[in-house]
């Protein structure tokens, strides 16, 4: 017989994000592989800060802090 390979999502999973200064984005695409597990949506957070940072060195506009994110819901 042969063995069943583990399953791995694929995709992403998307969030809206709140900043503290009250400006809002929606729709952030985050790896579904990152998510889940024990520490369910919190890699989200770290992954949608470094592409703000990579926003931000490519435009010179760096985002403020982040206030909270949740899943999108839509789609």
């Amino acid at each position: 017989m042969s063995k069943k390979k583990p399953h791995v999502e694929t995709g992403s999973v998307l969030f809206d994000v709140l900043y503290q200064d009250g400006t809002r984005t929606s729709n952030r695409k985050v790896p579904a592989a990152l998510l889940g597990g024990l520490d369910g949506d919190d890699p989200a957070r770290g992954f949608i800060e470094e592409q703000d940072r990579k926003i931000a060195e490519m435009s010179g506009h760096p985002r403020g802090p982040i206030a909270s994110i949740s899943r999108s819901s839509g789609r």
